[in-house]
């Protein structure tokens, strides 16, 4: 009965809240695009070198039955400069990637900080 009686003075509170928890979740969802916009960059950066790569060693088996010594050299300097790329990029995916955070995860911190003071608010009144 009790909890009737707080719940005009509770409301003003609860709402601030909800709109906190509102904010809370856009703020990591920019943050969660942000970093898949981050990703889809690496991941096409990746793609976009081992291609060429791939692309620069087929290059390189023709260039072998040519006569000129240099064109081999060029061929493979271009392929392993692609595939130096690619492995940069790939470092950096792994390295993003271990560094996110969970999605939601400021929301489902502040929740589980306010679900004990609620639990304790609920508590008091029985």
């Amino acid at each position: 009965m009790r909890v009737l009686w707080l719940l005009p003075k509770a409301a003003p509170a609860l709402l601030r809240h909800v709109a906190d928890y509102f904010e809370l979740a856009r703020y990591d969802l920019k943050q969660t695009q942000r970093e898949i916009a981050t990703g889809l960059v690496a991941f096409v950066v990746v793609v976009v070198c081992l291609f060429f790569a791939v692309l620069m060693g087929c290059v390189a088996v023709v260039a072998v039955t040519w006569d000129t010594p240099h064109r081999l050299t060029a061929i493979l300097c271009l392929a392993g400069g692609f595939l130096g790329l690619a492995i940069i990029a790939m470092v950096y995916r792994s390295k993003v990637t271990r560094e996110q955070e969970p999605f939601l995860g400021s929301v489902r911190k502040e929740w589980q900080e306010d679900r004990v003071i609620l639990e304790r608010i609920l508590s008091d009144e029985n």
